[in-house]
C-alpha cells in the first residue's frame, strides 16, 4: 500500500492512500464505510497490519462512485513527509556501504577500516521536511552542504533484543530520506550538529508498506543534483542489512512503532568527489529508491543568526 500524508491549501494534515492514480482520504473512507480508520500516519502505524488489511478490504468493497467521493487528485494536494513529526529522533547509520567508507576516509578523516558494528547517530524530529520543500543552507553555519540518498525503514512493532531472523516482522514499511549533512559542522567527531539542522532530513514522498517490497535488500538507489547523477548503487551492498541493524539497535534501546532508521548512503557524496562539490543556492536534489519513488527538494541559501 502506498501511503501519504498531505494537505490541501495548507489545511490540517490528512492521511491518504494512493489508489487509481488519486489519493483516497483514509479517514473519509472510514466514515463512508462506518469503520473507525486512523487519521494520521503514526496512528495507522500504531494499529499495525490489521489496519492495512481493513483499509484494503474497504477499498475493494467500495463502488467507484463511493471511492471518488473521498478522493482528491494529486494536482490539488501538497504532499508532506509521510511522518511530518516523528515522536523520536531518526536513527541514522553511518558508513554502511564499503565504497562510502573508503571515500569518507579520504575526505573526512574517518577510519578506513570497515565498521565491525553499525555506527549510530541521530537526527532530531525538527530536521524532517517533505517533498518539494526547501533544504535550508544557513551560510553562517556551513559552506559544505552535502547530500546522501538513503533507504529508510519505519518500525511497526515494538521490540527489544530482536533476533535478526525475525527482524523484518517488526517493519511497517519503507520510505526515502536524504541525509543532508554539513561537513564542516562536526564537533569532536560527533555528527548531530552536522546532520541535525532544520530541514536536513527530507523524507517521502510515500511510505510503502512492507508487503509491497519483495526484497528491501535489492533496491536500486540514486541521487542527482540539477539532473546530474551523483550516486548510484543498490541496497544489496549495505555492510549491515536491515535485519542486522534491527537486531543491533534493539540490543541498545527498545524499538517502537513509528521509529525511523535511515540505513546509510552509498558512495558519490560531495565530500568524496574530486574536487569536492557542495550544494548551492537553487540546486535541485532528487533522491530515488526503486519502488519508493523520487524525493525532490531545492536548496535555498539564507544567512540566519
Amino acid at each position: 500500500m502506498k501511503l501519504v500524508t498531505y494537505s490541501i491549501n495548507d489545511s490540517a494534515h490528512r492521511l491518504g492512500v494512493v489508489h487509481n492514480e488519486q489519493i483516497v482520504d483514509i479517514e473519509k473512507l472510514g466514515s463512508q464505510t462506518h469503520l473507525p480508520f486512523p487519521a494520521t500516519m503514526l496512528d495507522l502505524i500504531d494499529e499495525g497490519q490489521q489496519a492495512i488489511v481493513r483499509i484494503a478490504a474497504a477499498l475493494k468493497a467500495s463502488m467507484p462512485d463511493e471511492i471518488k467521493s473521498c478522493s482528491v487528485p494529486f494536482t490539488e494536494v501538497k504532499l508532506l513527509a509521510p511522518i511530518p513529526r516523528p515522536r523520536k529522533n531518526i536513527i541514522g547509520i553511518g558508513l554502511n556501504y564499503t565504497e562510502h567508507v573508503a571515500e569518507s576516509a579520504r575526505s573526512l578523516d574517518t577510519s578506513s577500516e570497515l565498521p565491525q558494528k553499525p555506527i549510530i547517530f541521530s537526527k532530531p524530529p525538527t530536521s524532517v521536511t517533505g517533498p518539494d520543500e526547501n533544504i535550508i543552507l544557513n551560510q553562517k553555519l556551513t559552506q559544505q552542504l552535502d547530500w546522501e540518498v538513503e533507504l529508510a525503514v519505519v518500525i511497526g512493532k515494538k521490540g527489544k533484543y530482536i533476533d535478526k531472523q525475525n527482524a523484518l516482522d517488526h517493519v511497517f514499511g519503507y520510505t526515502i530520506i536524504n541525509d543532508i549533512s554539513a561537513r564542516d559542522c562536526r564537533r569532536a567527531g560527533q555528527w548531530i550538529v552536522s546532520k541535525g539542522q532544520d530541514t536536513f532530513a527530507p523524507m517521502g514522498p510515500y511510505l510503502i508498506t512492507k508487503d509491497e517490497i519483495d526484497n528491501p535488500h535489492n533496491l536500486n538507489l540514486s541521487l542527482t543534483v540539477n539532473g546530474v547523477e551523483k550516486q548510484n548503487s543498490n541496497t544489496k551492498f549495505m555492510l549491515f542489512n536491515i535485519n542486522d541493524l534491527i537486531e543491533d539497535l534493539s540490543t541498545v534501546f527498545t524499538l517502537e512503532p513509528g521509529d525511523i532508521i535511515a540505513t546509510g548512503t552509498p558512495s558519490g557524496v560531495g565530500a568524496g568527489r574530486t574536487p569536492q562539490e557542495w550544494l548551492q543556492d537553487g540546486d535541485v536534489v532528487e533522491a530515488f529508491v526503486e519502488s519508493l519513488g523520487t524525493l525532490r527538494n531545492t536548496v535555498v541559501a539564507v544567512n540566519l543568526p
